[in-house]
């Protein structure tokens, strides 16, 4: 349910690394302005209410409804010029929630 590529994992374990972290890494859904949610990363401890997977030396949580609602997760990192970070996909579509827009907040929808 959870796939991590090579170079995800070699970006996350330097990061970890250099930053003296040793934390879990979290699979959770961010709220977002006009786009809407997305998935995230974050440092967090599990619970009884998630899902365990370790990859390569690396702990990710998630939470068990959130797998049931996305389905499989892809993490990969896409190394491009102005454009490098981590890309968190999902098989099924994420919930729905947030988004939309209210004057002032986003002007054209844009962001």
């Amino acid at each position: 349910m959870l796939h991590v590529s090579t170079l995800a994992v070699e970006k996350l374990t330097a990061y970890m690394t250099e930053n003296n972290i040793f934390s879990a890494l979290r699979v959770a859904l961010m709220q977002g302005g006009c786009a809407g949610p997305s998935l995230g990363l974050a440092l967090d401890e599990g619970t009884s209410e998630d899902e365990r997977y370790d990859k390569d030396g690396l702990a990710f949580i998630v939470e068990k409804s959130l797998v049931q609602q996305c389905g499989a997760i892809a993490i990969d990192y896409v190394d491009a010029p102005g454009r490098s970070g981590f890309s968190i996909r999902s098989t099924n579509p994420l919930p729905a929630g947030g988004g939309g827009c209210s004057s002032g907040s986003c002007g054209s929808c844009g962001c």
